[in-house]
């Protein structure tokens, strides 16, 4: 199994997405944004939500990319390009690292620019706090020394499936807004996954 398809095989995720085509820059700005923002990531283009290849002309897609990380995103997102083949059909794999100047943002209309972080399989919008928290974490790329706070919500998660942001406040005995800024951290590091589909957000270890 080559590479692609082994990348196909994984599924979207909070490093992975696939987009069978880029036609608006605002939108895929979101998607750079996010991964620059958080761990870095790969967009497959030319690749169906469910994996299918559907191929596409790379130097259309280059140029919708390129407009979208230079002129949608601030600061502008460093993005490079691979061309794969695969059965005479061509997947843009575009590469974006986790960036050093963080937060950035994307531009979603005129005067109206919004930061983005990757959880799970989606781009979901920051608020001030997360915002703080980015630009904290400017320069540390990876995983980061823990404080003790931080370490106390690890450790607690290797004996008990999942904690809320009420339960970590008591656990560490924290105000809501460092115990929120302290998760989120450990989200956009890895250390933790968010799940919020539910009545109440909760954390589980990543």
């Amino acid at each position: 199994m080559d590479e692609l398809q082994r990348l196909i095989l994984h599924g979207e995720s909070d490093t992975l997405d696939f987009k069978q085509r880029v036609t608006q820059p605002e939108k895929i700005a979101r998607t750079l944004v996010s991964f620059a923002n958080t761990r870095g990531g790969v967009i497959l283009v030319g690749v169906k939500d469910n994996g299918t290849i559907t191929g596409i002309d790379p130097e259309e897609e280059k140029h919708t990319l390129q407009q979208a990380a230079d002129f949608f995103c601030d600061p502008p997102v460093k993005v490079s390009y691979e061309e794969v083949e695969d059965d005479h059909r061509t997947v843009l794999k575009v590469i974006i690292q986790e960036s050093e100047t963080k937060p950035h943002y994307a531009k979603v209309k005129e005067n109206d620019w919004r930061g983005y972080v990757r959880v799970k399989d989606t781009s979901v919008q920051t608020s001030k706090v997360v915002d703080k928290v980015l630009a904290q974490e400017a320069g540390h790329l990876g995983r980061l020394p823990l404080d003790r706070h931080e370490n106390a919500v690890l450790t607690y998660l290797q004996t008990t499936p999942r904690i809320t942001l009420r339960q970590y406040m008591k656990l560490a005995n924290l105000s809501e807004r460092r115990a929120y800024r302290t998760l989120v951290k450990l989200v956009i590091h890895g250390y933790l996954r968010l799940h919020d589909k539910e009545k109440e957000d909760f954390y589980t270890l990543s």
